[in-house]
């Protein structure tokens, strides 16, 4: 522990600025984590097949309300097109897609920052050993011939103090943004997906009681 605190201290100003960056990421994550992983993580099959049941039985109502339950992305799109079950199918369609449109931005919102904070990480880390090595390089030229390469291997140790942290920060940041890019997209498709399904069924639904 004492090597670390030493080894940050010794990084200079850039290591404050990095660490930073690295608790902006790290809050992102658990954010979105908390927001894509937990909020909207519903038992899809179990949820459609009740609304197409509701349908089936022309209780569209209690569809409604059982999606009214629920803050999930999917139950909210599904609520807007239910709304508009008494209109024509292309007012339905255009209620589901409005509908998707306002709730899939959030499933993305923030994400691709961590993508952002993983290059300024590392970037900060090499321009913080540039820096230092800048000032290495200056001390030697003014020591005496004895100390310069004690004083350089020191300075450069502690340069490429900023590039080790710069990556530390960096790593989890694009570990976090590829995981859940991964998973929000997997919940974008399964949103699609679903919707269609409950969009098809009440529109044959409608078709058969018209006739």
């Amino acid at each position: 522990m004492d090597f670390i605190v030493g080894a940050f201290r010794a990084g200079g100003p850039f290591m404050y600025v990095i660490l930073l960056a690295l608790i902006t990421g790290l809050a992102i994550i658990f954010e979105r984590s908390i927001y894509i992983l937990g909020k909207n993580r519903i038992d899809t099959n179990a949820f459609v097949n009740r609304v197409i049941e509701f349908i089936q039985h022309n209780n569209i109502k209690s569809a409604i309300e059982f999606c009214s339950i629920s803050n999930a992305a999917l139950p909210k799109v599904t609520r807007a097109g239910l709304e508009e079950s008494n209109k024509s199918a292309a007012d339905i369609q255009n209620a589901f897609e409005l509908a998707a449109l306002a709730e899939i931005p959030k499933l993305e919102k923030r994400t691709q920052y961590l993508s952002t904070i993983a290059n300024i990480s590392t970037l900060l880390g090499l321009l913080g050993t540039i820096f230092g090595l800048i000032a290495s390089f200056e001390a030697v030229a003014t020591a005496d011939a004895s100390m310069k390469a004690t004083l350089l291997s020191g300075g450069i140790s502690q340069a490429m103090n900023t590039t080790a942290f710069g990556l530390i920060s960096a790593i989890p940041c694009i570990v976090g943004y590829s995981i859940l890019q991964e998973k929000t997209n997997e919940l974008i498709d399964e949103i699609n997906q679903n919707v269609a399904r409950i969009y098809s069924k009440l529109i044959a639904e409608k078709t058969r009681k018209g006739k």
